[in-house]
């Protein structure tokens, strides 16, 4: 992890074989879970006391369209979070901290993430994901390994195109069987 105040993690969900979604675009899958009794127990209070940490979430359009989608039922998961949209369309913004950004990259972390806040996490999709490990705008991936094969869908890396060389922070396993890895980018 860098030593400096701001950090842009790609966090991303995906089952074994490395689908982030079915072919679908469905995450019901999400709620698969094992029972894995050396894992570490993640309680409500943790979760949300982690959740804190996070200062803005950055998301492409598709995600961001599901997350409303979902939100009819489960509410918005992102709370009052500051949470920027990457897209080129018009899409309906019903939260005062929402707000639609299309544009370089670079800029978008460099003159506006950067000096606002501290840790920022990309949470969808995998083009987007994928973009800021490309031009190497992120600092570390963490990915959430469910215990399930799915055998289709979207791959988080499908084509990734680049070698990155990548250096190991943390493994934790939970008692759901969710293993969870996180990466620093090597730059």
């Amino acid at each position: 992890m860098q030593t400096d105040a701001f950090t842009l993690t790609i966090h991303m969900v995906s089952s074994l074989d490395g689908m982030i979604a079915k072919t679908d675009n469905s995450v019901s899958w999400f709620e698969t879970a094992d029972h894995y009794e050396k894992g570490v127990d993640l309680t409500e209070e943790a979760t949300q006391a982690f959740l804190k940490t996070i200062d803005c979430y950055v998301m492409g359009a598709r995600t961001y369209e599901h997350a409303l989608e979902l939100s009819k039922s489960y509410g918005w998961a992102y709370g009052d979070v500051p949470t920027i949209v990457v897209t080129n369309r018009e899409l309906p913004i019903e939260r005062p901290n929402i707000e639609r950004y299309s544009g370089d990259l670079s800029v978008l972390v460099n003159e506006r993430l950067k000096p606002a806040y501290k840790t920022v996490w990309v949470v969808g999709g995998a083009e987007l994901a994928n973009e800021f490990i490309r031009l190497m705008l992120a600092d570390e991936i963490r990915l959430s390994i469910l215990p399930i094969i799915l055998g289709d869908g979207l791959r988080f890396f499908e084509q990734f195109g680049q070698e990155q060389a990548l250096h190991l922070l943390d493994v934790r396993a939970y008692k759901s069987g969710m293993v969870e890895l996180v990466y620093e980018l090597k730059k």
